[in-house]
């Protein structure tokens, strides 16, 4: 197996920006266990949470609920962060060490047109970046 053109590591710090949390549709899938967290740091339920910020896509799992603009249920305008970022999804927390991301030069060069976070930051060394990308399949 070659090594990947990113074997040196690449930088890597969040903005919170919100870009990644607002714009386009699409979906941010959630386990039963990150429902939990999520909903325990809201100070919700579980049940409650699930029937106010979750949606369920048939024959794919559990995503969280958008805005009709696409962006997600639970980024805050106001303060441009994520109202439970310290309990936020795998799949937010492992971005933009994102499968699809990470592909080639290109595509990161592409994500940090969009983000301004990447090639910022600390670097992640390249089992850093294996490792987030394994938690998440995008």
């Amino acid at each position: 197996m070659s090594e990947p053109w990113y074997k040196s590591g690449l930088q890597f710090q969040c903005k919170q920006c919100g870009r990644c949390c607002t714009g386009e549709p699409g979906y941010v899938w959630v386990s039963e266990t990150e429902i939990k967290q999520i909903a325990a740091e809201l100070g919700f339920d579980r049940f409650r949470f699930e029937s106010t910020f979750v949606r369920t896509v048939p024959g794919l799992g559990k995503s969280l609920a958008e805005f009709e603009e696409g962006d997600c249920c639970l980024f805050d305008p106001a303060k441009k962060t994520c109202r439970v970022y310290e309990s936020r999804p795998v799949q937010c927390r492992t971005w933009p060490f994102w499968k699809r991301n990470l592909e080639t030069a290109n595509s990161w060069k592409k994500t940090a047109k969009f983000c301004p976070g990447c090639n910022r930051g600390p670097l992640f060394s390249q089992e850093q970046i294996d490792a987030q990308e394994r938690k998440i399949e995008i």
